[in-house]
């Protein structure tokens, strides 16, 4: 049997730039931390190999620190051997890197810059190195074709599958999805996509160790591969590896909902927020006072999070004479807030004009009510 975990798309040196600097210090060292936590998944369960299917670096020129340390990360994994494949990212052609690493590199790492096979006890990795960012074809297909005797056939390739858009990840080569089975591989372990995907029986995508968006729901981790034969099916455990959370919410709220106890209600626990982004989503429609109520308990919570962000554009303000009575009883502020309220519910008007008096109408009642407070 051979056992191994396959990860991919660990960006070391990613540099976040729509975060403040202290988010993106942060987000830097979980992923540079990934590495230890793939180690110490490998040797609890008995893996001596950690394959990775590209991009372990962020870009093709990574600080020379950035790559010391990974490969210091790497040394420090006693027991456990390290298979690297260039990505797009930092494709096999980024000179400088890779002549880096071989310089540097301990015994227990092995980095494949070539399409040739490479032998380990049991097993051979059949690799196919991007040698540029974007090579716009199949780099599998001698995999076909490769003598590899008896042994275990095991493809390491990076880039996008023929019936699969990853280009919002900068998908650089296209793979057949039958790949593995044309070319008699007993696993197929592919980098890119940033989510945990299945393609086939024997094809995944691993997904990248350490969330770096809010686009895959499915929580990071390492795959957990066991190959008893050529011809017995591949046992596949996803082990979580992420240190922080990215969590998308959305918040419905009606006119008779309680919006603070709506909102207390999506947030996570106060023990896991100091490692989470929060994108919180509202829509829905409230009333001014409620809306205001809601706004301070936002403003209360976000300093928990590392990162927080509440887009509440499309929540719809209601309103009746009642509410305009925040603004003014009488006078120009409530003739401007009477006219601003005609000119928001008037289907004759256009789309945009109606849009314009609404949030003119928003921002009044914001004014009255924080003048109030």
């Amino acid at each position: 049997m051979f056992r191994f975990l396959h990860s991919s798309d660990l960006h070391l040196g990613k540099p976040f730039g729509r975060f403040p600097e202290d988010v993106r210090a942060r987000l830097r060292q979980a992923r540079a931390e990934a590495l230890p936590r793939l180690a110490d998944l490998a040797r609890a369960h008995g893996a001596t190999h950690v394959l990775l299917a590209g991009d372990t670096f962020d870009q093709t020129t990574p600080a020379p620190t950035t790559v010391r340390h990974a490969l210091n990360a790497m040394a420090g994994a006693e027991g456990v051997e390290w298979v690297l494949l260039p990505g797009n990212h930092d494709h096999a052609n980024a000179t400088e890197l890779w002549r880096q690493v071989r310089r540097d590199a301990p015994a227990n790492v092995t980095a494949l810059l070539d399409p040739a096979p490479h032998a380990l006890p049991g097993a051979v990795i059949l690799p196919a190195p991007p040698a540029e960012r974007h090579p716009g074809r199949d780099l599998t297909d001698w995999f076909d074709s490769a003598d590899t005797g008896e042994a275990l056939r095991i493809g390491l390739a990076h880039g996008s599958v023929t019936d699969f858009d990853s280009s919002e990840e900068g998908g650089s080569a296209v793979i057949a999805p039958d790949r593995a089975a044309r070319a008699g591989l007993a696993w197929l372990a592919l980098g890119d996509w940033h989510g945990q995907r299945q393609i086939g029986p024997r094809c995944w995508y691993s997904g990248t160790p350490e969330a770096d968006s809010f686009k895959h729901a499915t929580p990071p981790s390492a795959l957990l591969v066991e190959l008893d034969g050529p011809g017995a099916p591949p046992r596949v455990t996803a082990l979580p590896t992420g240190a922080l959370h990215w969590s998308r919410l959305r918040l419905e709220l009606d006119a008779q909902d309680d919006p603070l106890a709506a909102h207390a209600t999506v947030l996570p626990e106060l023990a896991d927020r100091a490692r989470t982004l929060l994108d919180l989503r509202i829509s829905g429609q409230l009333r001014p006072a409620a809306r205001a109520d809601l706004d301070h308990a936002i403003a209360r919570v976000a300093p928990d999070f590392l990162w927080h962000r509440a887009d509440s554009d499309a929540l719809a303000l209601v309103q009746d004479g009642t509410d305009l009575d925040l603004i003014d009883h009488h006078g120009a502020l409530r003739a401007t807030a009477e006219t601003l309220v005609a000119e928001a519910e008037d289907p004759a008007l256009d789309p945009e004009i109606r849009a314009t008096a609404r949030a003119a109408l928003q921002q009044l009642f914001t004014y009255a009510l924080e003048d109030r407070a």
